[in-house]
């Protein structure tokens, strides 16, 4: 792996951690703008960068919340966050963008947590549904409108630099 690289990550990452103050009440207090740079890094570079990115968003944000599920659970929750980073990038790619934000968006906000139902049941779900949705959405959303805005400037957003 290069420096470029990696230091391209570190800086994604740290975006991650600074979304994960920015909070979206929710029950477990972990929703919040950690996911928008991974999903930025998805479109831009590609899914690798992007499932590190994503994955540790999701454990700072779950961290700053106290790990309200445990930590197996949201290590559980961020190899799903990585999964969908994964999703979003090879939608844009395959598909188009309304596909890629809106399945990406229904996958984090309903599939997410309906996985969680074994664990926590359906009352969780149903307390989860709504801000997930939301939050999904606007991660999703903005780090779509973002790449769109830094692409269309020409920035040069090469995956293999």
């Amino acid at each position: 792996m290069s420096t470029r690289r990696m230091v391209r990550i570190g800086i994604f990452v740290a975006l991650s951690v600074v979304g994960a103050f920015l909070k979206i009440p929710s029950p477990t207090g972990t929703v919040a703008l950690d996911s928008a740079p991974g999903y930025f890094c998805a479109a831009a570079f590609g899914g690798g960068e992007a499932a590190l990115v994503i994955a540790l968003g999701h454990l700072a944000s779950s961290l700053i919340a106290g790990f309200p599920l445990t930590l197996p659970i949201h290590l559980l929750i961020a190899v799903q966050m990585a999964a969908y980073a994964y999703l979003f990038g090879f939608l844009l790619r395959k598909s188009n963008a309304y596909m890629a934000v809106t399945l990406t968006t229904l996958a984090n906000g309903i599939f997410a947590p309906l996985t969680m139902v074994p664990f926590y049941g359906w009352g969780f779900f149903l307390g989860m549904l709504l801000p997930l949705l939301v939050g999904s959405l606007v991660n999703v959303l903005l780090a779509y409108l973002v790449f769109t805005r830094v692409k269309k400037a020409g920035v040069n957003i090469a995956a293999n630099s």
